[in-house]
């Protein structure tokens, strides 16, 4: 594939909405991967769109991201928006767009952690009856597998066929070229303010302009725009840290659930992550750097469960994801005409292509994802952040 609007499918689909947002004026803040695809997808409907960055494209959360994407969720929704997800990385993806590389998913609970190996068991068995590709396996079963991964120490495990890996800052920069490409216009370095009753974005300048809907996908920062326009959300940011080590791994993306971090194949040997902080964070004042002793320890556990890998630091770095009370994302309108995408827990690059094409979708007058709706919370409620790749039970 050499161009995203070359795409036979894509433009079929392109074709299907051209009218539905003709005459319509939008202003999307924020130039992450779930604004820059929704002001694309809006752009495609015929929609005047405006995507506002107070920096440059993919500066924020997405330049930060780790890329993993898989459709293990025992949630049916949250299954089909991740399986929706993937097709679409799929079909856009390309040598002169961004890399979508297929990769299994692993996850696992160690011997002793008898509460994440049922729980385990529940989601795999959850999964398969909604039609999710999901096996479970035993630590002999998982290494007749994956001969990188050790095993002896493992009770039970996950493994996932849809899924792979991305370079979030990459498709975050294609897709807003893309938008660029249908007609959207870029604002990167344009800091702005929302106000309501008209929906309208406020210039540095003091200039407003009013329009038809503003959607506010601005990741950590989305709380505060929104506070300052007089509007609550039940969201806080919270820290998270990462590392990419020199290494020869291909497979699989793997979380470790009892010891709580992941790590995925990168073009420059591994990515791996831990470090969650379980305090809300402050957007314009929190440290983008590692903590000094996070990348040896965090090594220190990657080596246990790849023990032939020679992991060498390349380097290490800290990034902001967004939590709510259930663990849901805060997906449609929350006033009239203001719109919002945030609290992903994590999961906000591995959605932003289904996502984007769903808050679209509503913005030009189709139906919300009733499960995500921002109005469900009060905004001022009290609530524990919760690692976003945490192994849960239904019960």
């Amino acid at each position: 594939m050499t161009d995203i609007d070359d795409d036979p499918e894509i433009a079929v689909g392109a074709d299907a909405f051209t009218q539905a947002g003709a005459g319509l004026e939008v202003a999307v803040v924020g130039g992450g991967a779930v604004g820059a695809t929704t002001a694309y997808d809006l752009a495609r409907e015929g929609a005047d769109v405006t995507l506002y960055e107070k920096d440059q494209i993919a500066s924020g959360s997405s330049g930060r991201a780790a890329g993993i994407c898989y459709d293990a969720f025992a949630d049916p929704l949250d299954a089909e928006i991740a399986s929706d997800a993937i097709e679409r990385f799929r079909s856009l993806s390309g040598d002169e767009t961004f890399p979508f590389v297929e990769c299994p998913y692993v996850w696992l609970a160690r011997e002793g952690d008898a509460e994440r190996a049922d729980a385990i068991r529940d989601q795999v068995e959850r999964m398969q009856e909604n039609g999710v590709v999901a096996l479970e396996a035993d630590g002999d079963a998982l290494a007749d597998r994956f001969d990188a991964l050790r095993t002896d120490d493992v009770a039970v495990a996950g493994i996932a066929g849809g899924a792979g890996y991305s370079d979030p800052a990459t498709y975050t920069a294609c897709l807003a070229a893309a938008a660029d490409g249908a007609g959207a216009t870029l604002a990167p370095e344009t800091p702005v303010e929302v106000a309501t009753d008209p929906a309208r974005i406020v210039l540095e300048d003091g200039t407003e302009r009013e329009v038809d809907a503003v959607v506010v996908a601005a990741g950590a920062h989305t709380k505060q725009l929104l506070a300052d326009a007089g509007l609550s959300i039940a969201m806080k940011p919270y820290r998270v840290q990462a590392l990419v080590a020199d290494a020869d791994v291909d497979e699989p993306i793997c979380y470790d659930a009892s010891d709580s971090f992941y790590l995925r194949p990168h073009p420059d040997g591994l990515l791996a992550g831990d470090g969650t902080e379980y305090v809300e964070g402050d957007p314009d004042d929190y440290d983008r750097d590692a903590d000094p002793d996070f990348a040896d320890d965090l090594l220190e556990r990657v080596r246990h469960r790849l023990p032939d890998a020679d992991l060498e630091l390349e380097r290490a770095w800290a990034g902001l994801c967004t939590a709510t009370p259930d663990r849901d994302p805060l997906v449609g309108e929350l006033e009239d005409g203001i719109y919002v995408a945030t609290g992903f827990q994590g999961h906000g690059f591995m959605r932003a292509p289904a996502i984007g094409q769903r808050l679209a979708e509503q913005v030009v007058g189709g139906e919300g994802i009733d499960a995500f709706d921002p109005t469900r919370f009060d905004g001022d409620e009290s609530f524990e952040i919760v690692d976003g790749m945490a192994v849960e039970s239904e019960n």
